[in-house]
């Protein structure tokens, strides 16, 4: 009776290639350790496919001698690897230093530049720079932080005394109690531009903005401005928009090519337009009449007087006003947005002046 063992043994089959162990180790001409996954004898020139191994981890190589190696700091390749990951002093900066101090409050605009310290802003001043706001802290008494207000105020840049927690939220540097920001334009003074558009012979079309403070709103406003023909924009020092890189982004360039002029006193500037020839046209939801139904003559010199978001324009710089006027409406909201209501007055003197 044939012993069912003594079987003869199946030929082996040359094109087909053995089947790796679960648990073997697998290494190829130069005797460097390799997956099974990477076992490719029908592949023709080498035995082992001659690719890297795939890293370890998820989804990676199942050695676990390798693995076991990387646990006590050194591999079987005979390389020696650190026991914890070394961070470079660029990803560290990235991680850390760039962090406000407090992670609820946006940081500021990456397009604005910072100056930290008494004597690099009183540097400032002296050599005319162009500084948007200083920042000065509270209580501070000597002779550096009086020069600085002192020629901030004949600047018209705006000063403002905050505690120490402000300034250490506005940057991590030791800014010696005081932090300025720069302005990324130039403000250009008005009575020359004035006086420029006449000895050129066009016809002054100027726009007055009253405590805009959204810089969006801001920025919305010069990009209609600069299109339909303004050619100056005035804001007061204090209470205005900072123009950063938010208010540039959304006017499109515009402020880069129109000319924007800071004044103390609006008031005076007011009148200086006045004895200039220059019509004031105040946009507000309390004047009589409506814009295109009154028959106002706006091909002369004229300047638009806009009001802020929260209760538009000052009463005391209504009263100097010219002509008061408002936008009509048919809908139940009755408000419209500053930027909004800026363009239909601005349309409406480009509409007579073009025609």
């Amino acid at each position: 009776m044939e012993n069912p063992t003594d079987r003869p043994d199946r030929p082996e089959r040359p094109n087909r290639p053995a089947r790796p162990v679960a648990g073997r180790r697998f290494y190829d001409g130069a005797n460097r350790p390799v997956t099974p996954k990477q076992f490719r004898p029908d592949r023709g020139g080498s035995e082992f496919d001659e690719r890297p191994a795939r890293p370890k981890g998820r989804g990676g190589s199942d050695n676990r001698d390798e693995a076991a190696g990387d646990r006590t700091g050194r591999s079987d390749r005979g390389e020696s690897r650190p026991p914890f990951r070394e961070r470079s002093e660029s990803s560290e900066r990235g991680s850390s230093g760039d962090r406000p101090r407090y992670e609820n409050r946006p940081a500021q605009a990456a397009s604005i530049d910072m100056l930290f310290g008494l004597r690099p802003i009183q540097e400032a001043l002296n050599a005319g720079r162009t500084l948007e706001k200083i920042f000065l802290l509270r209580g501070t008494k000597n002779s550096l932080v009086t020069d600085i207000s002192a020629a901030a105020r004949a600047a018209g840049i705006q000063v403002q005394l905050v505690p120490v927690e402000k300034l250490d939220n506005l940057t991590r540097k030791n800014h010696q109690g005081a932090v300025a920001f720069v302005s990324p334009i130039d403000y250009a003074p008005l009575d020359s531009i004035v006086s420029g558009l006449f000895e050129e012979g066009k016809v002054p079309f100027l726009l007055l903005l009253d405590r805009i403070t959204d810089v969006r709103n801001f920025g919305a406003i010069a990009r209609t401005a600069e299109c339909l023909g303004v050619q100056a924009i005035v804001v007061p020092g204090r209470g205005a928009a900072q123009i950063n890189g938010d208010a540039l982004k959304t006017s499109a360039g515009a402020l880069n090519i129109l000319p924007v002029c800071r004044e103390n006193n609006l008031h005076e500037t007011i009148r200086f337009l006045q004895q200039s020839g220059v019509t004031i046209v105040a946009c507000t939801e309390k004047a009589d009449e409506a814009v295109g139904a009154a028959e106002i003559d706006f091909t002369g010199p004229v300047a638009i007087l806009m009001g802020s978001e929260e209760d538009g324009i000052s009463p005391d710089l209504l009263n100097l006003a010219d002509v008061k006027l408002r936008v009509p409406m048919a809908g139940q909201i009755q408000s419209l947005n500053v930027s909004v209501a800026a363009g239909i007055m601005l349309f409406e003197v480009a509409r007579q002046r073009v025609i």
